[in-house]
């Protein structure tokens, strides 16, 4: 069975805010990719409303529901966003660490501090008791201890950092000691029974060692889907990542 892939249309929204226009169409993004093979729309509703606005999450929530794919809501820990994914009951909720001044995420959830633990579990507990059904990862790095306090929580999964792997890829330097992180956080989750997976400025190609690593049960890409689509074509590029995915 091949690992899921979650298509993050984050930027499709990032090209429409650009001008206030109502197109691209967030909506049609979704359609398209979970038609290509998609299993799950992955979208980022952030605390400054850069690209996904509020009107989206419902209208992306309906798409996934229309086709029974899955719905993933990424978020930051404030009252304001536990309250709305407390509303909407998305099928995933991944929380992640925000800050205003940051071109886009920049690392996994500072869960070892006890404000930052108290205030994430805090956040994780209310969810579940408004929408029971909805399942939570956590976005992190691949620390042992981290993964530890994770797991003092009532998660389902962790979602592993990958963008420090994204980047010495690109600048092809030894991928070594994160992939052997990567297997010491799969063990030490999966003795949990808990679900493993990753995301973070992946591409096609930084996907196949980790794809040929086999630990991960799924991948959430955005950017790099987007970038591509603009020369390929939405539906071919989501479509080319599930076969290689396969």
């Amino acid at each position: 069975m091949r690992p899921r892939l979650g298509v993050n249309i984050d930027h499709v929204a990032t090209l429409r805010q650009q001008r206030g226009e109502s197109y691209p169409n967030i909506e049609r993004a979704a359609e398209l990719s979970l038609k290509a093979g998609a299993d799950q729309i992955t979208i980022h509703l952030r605390e400054d409303r850069r690209h996904i606005q509020d009107a989206d999450v419902p209208a992306v929530q309906t798409v996934c529901s229309g086709l029974k794919k899955l719905f993933n809501l990424e978020m930051g820990c404030s009252d304001e966003m536990v309250g709305i994914a407390s509303r909407i009951k998305p099928d995933w909720v991944c929380l992640v660490p925000e800050k205003r001044e940051e071109k886009t995420t920049e690392g996994g959830l500072a869960v070892l501090d006890d404000v930052n633990f108290k205030r994430v579990s805090g956040a994780v507990e209310t969810i579940l008791k408004h929408s029971p059904r909805t399942k939570i990862s956590l976005f992190v790095e691949a620390h042992t201890p981290t993964l530890e306090a994770c797991l003092r929580m009532p998660i389902h999964a962790v979602e592993i950092h990958t963008g420090d792997y994204a980047r010495d890829f690109l600048l092809k330097k030894d991928l070594t000691p994160h992939l052997t992180h990567y297997q010491e956080a799969y063990y030490l989750m999966k003795n949990a029974q808990k679900g493993f997976h990753a995301g973070h400025g992946l591409t096609k190609h930084s996907l196949a060692p980790l794809l040929k690593q086999g630990l991960f049960e799924e991948y959430n890409i955005g950017h790099w889907i987007v970038g591509e689509a603009v020369f390929k074509g939405l539906e071919t590029v989501v479509g080319d990542l599930v076969k290689q995915m396969s």
